[in-house]
C-alpha cells in the first residue's frame, strides 16, 4: 500500500490533493458497485438451489449489500487518499455510522422475510382460520417488537460512536436519580404499550380478524401494530385503540376459541300464535339457508308480556358475518310467514267498549281488538 501511495504522489503531484481524493473516491465508488453486481449474481445463482427464505433474503438484500460494498470500497479509498487527519477521521466516522445503519437494515429485512416465509403455511381466508390467526397475530406483533429493538440498538450504537454522547450516557447510567425518573415518566405510554404488545403476543386475547364488540361497536381486528390496534367497524369505519386497552379493559371477543356463533332472533307475537307452526317454519327456513351451519336451531317461548308472547329463535353459523346475515334472513321470513299465514297472530291492542242503559247500568260489553 505504501508503494501505491508513493506512486500516486509522484504521478499526480501537480493535481490538487482534494481533486485527487475526489477522483480516487469516485473511482472506488464505481468499483464497489461493479464488484457488488458480480457477487450479487453469483449469490443469486447459489440461492436458487435453496428454499424460499434464502432466495428472498438474497433478492431483498440487494440494496443494503450494495451500500456495504460501496462503503467498504470508500473506506479503503479514505485510507489511501491524500486527506488530512481530520478529514480522514470524519469520513471514517461517517462510514462507520453507515455500516451500523446498513446492518440494522439488513437485520430488519431478514426478520421480515423469515416472518413472511413462516406465515405462508397459514391461510387467513380458510373457513376455520383460528390456528392461522393465532400464528399470524403472534408473529406480526413479535416482528414489530423485534424490529423496534433493532432500530433502538442501531441508533444507540450510532450515538455511542460520539465521545460526548458516550460520556453523557455513562454518567447518566451512573447517576440515574431524577433524570431516570423523568425519562421513565416521559416514556411511560411507550413502554406501557410495548410490554402490552409482548403480553398480547403471548396470551393472545385478540388475534387478526377476530370479531369484537368493543366500545359499543362491532367489527373485526384489521391490524395490530407495536403500539395500537385497528378495528374495522361493520360500516367500514376504523376504531383505533392502544394495545394497553386490551389488557386493562373488558371487551367481547366473539371468535376467541372458534369462529362459529349462535345468533339470536326475538319475535313478539299475539297470544293466539301457534308456536308449533312457528317452530316448524323456523326449522324449514334454517335448513334451506346456505348460511346455517347445521348445528343449532332452537325455538322457545322465553317470556310472557301483557300484550305479547316473546319467542326466541337460536340459529348457528360458521362465523360472525354469516350469523348476522342469518338472523336478518330469519326475521324477514318469519314475519312474512306470520303475516301471510296467521295475520291475527301479529301483536294487537285489546279494548272493551261498554254501553249503559237509561238508568246508568252497564248493559252490554263488547270486546274489541285493534291491530297494533
Amino acid at each position: 500500500m505504501s508503494d501505491m501511495i508513493t506512486w500516486l504522489d509522484q504521478s499526480l503531484r501537480w493535481v490538487p490533493a482534494w481533486a485527487v481524493s475526489v477522483i480516487l473516491l469516485a473511482l472506488l465508488f464505481g468499483i464497489g458497485i461493479f464488484v457488488h453486481r458480480i457477487l450479487f449474481e453469483i449469490a443469486t445463482r447459489i440461492a436458487a438451489k435453496y428454499d424460499l427464505f434464502w432466495r428472498s433474503l438474497v433478492a431483498r438484500s440487494e440494496r443494503p449489500t450494495r451500500l456495504v460494498a460501496i462503503m467498504v470500497a470508500l473506506s479503503f479509498g479514505v485510507s489511501i487518499a491524500p486527506l488530512t487527519a481530520s478529514q480522514a477521521e470524519t469520513l471514517h466516522h461517517i462510514l462507520l455510522l453507515g455500516f451500523i445503519l446498513v446492518f440494522a437494515w439488513i437485520g430488519k429485512v431478514t426478520l421480515h422475510i423469515w416472518t413472511t416465509v413462516y406465515l405462508r403455511r397459514f391461510k387467513l381466508d380458510a373457513e376455520d382460520n383460528l390456528l392461522a390467526r393465532k400464528h399470524v397475530t403472534q408473529s406480526r406483533i413479535m416482528e414489530r417488537i423485534a424490529g423496534l429493538v433493532i432500530i433502538i440498538f442501531g441508533v444507540a450504537a450510532c450515538l455511542m460512536t460520539f465521545p460526548a454522547v458516550q460520556q453523557y450516557g455513562v454518567s447518566l447510567l451512573a447517576s440515574a436519580g431524577v433524570a431516570g425518573i423523568v425519562l421513565g415518566l416521559a416514556l411511560q405510554p411507550v413502554l406501557k404499550n410495548l410490554f402490552a404488545g409482548i403480553q398480547l403476543a403471548i396470551t393472545q386475547p385478540i388475534r387478526l380478524d377476530d370479531a369484537l364488540l368493543i366500545e359499543g361497536e362491532w367489527g373485526n381486528v384489521e391490524e395490530i401494530t407495536a403500539t395500537y390496534v385497528v378495528v374495522k367497524i361493520w360500516d367500514w369505519r376504523r376504531l383505533v385503540l392502544p394495545l394497553s386497552y386490551f389488557i386493562e379493559k373488558p371487551f367481547q371477543n366473539w371468535t376467541r376459541e372458534t369462529a362459529a356463533l349462535i345468533g339470536t332472533v326475538m319475535v313478539y307475537l299475539d297470544y293466539s300464535v301457534p308456536v308449533d307452526a312457528v317452530r316448524k317454519e323456523a326449522e324449514k327456513i334454517a335448513a334451506a339457508s346456505p348460511l346455517w351451519d347445521g348445528q343449532v336451531i332452537n325455538i322457545a317461548v322465553t317470556d310472557l308480556k301483557p300484550e305479547t308472547v316473546e319467542i326466541r329463535i337460536l340459529c348457528s353459523a360458521s362465523n360472525a358475518a354469516r350469523a348476522f346475515d342469518l338472523r336478518c334472513e330469519m326475521r324477514e321470513k318469519i314475519i312474512g310467514f306470520i303475516a301471510q299465514t296467521y295475520p291475527t297472530a301479529l301483536p294487537h291492542l285489546r279494548a272493551e267498549l261498554k254501553t249503559a242503559d237509561a238508568v246508568g247500568n252497564i248493559a252490554v260489553t263488547t270486546p274489541m281488538r285493534a291491530q297494533a
